[in-house]
């Protein structure tokens, strides 16, 4: 029996998002790496190397503001 996640369980749902917002700004304010699986580390030099081969794949971040300024409407 885990006592500490069965209290975090029984916690209202604000308090676990708080939680949750509390333990992420503390990852964001350390300065130890992020530990990144292979396989994601393999895809993310995947597209870099497509968007290497053919620049054409990829949107500029004008483009993307655009687009996502455009869903706003």
């Amino acid at each position: 029996m885990d006592t500490y996640l069965d209290s975090i369980r029984g916690l209202p749902t604000a308090d676990k998002l708080r939680l949750v917002e509390q333990i992420w700004d503390d990852i964001a304010s350390s300065s130890d790496p992020l530990p990144l699986p292979e396989w994601a580390l393999a895809e993310a030099a995947r597209r870099r190397d497509a968007m290497l081969a053919d620049p054409e794949l990829g949107e500029s971040h004008e483009d993307v503001w655009k687009r996502l300024d455009a869903r706003d409407d």
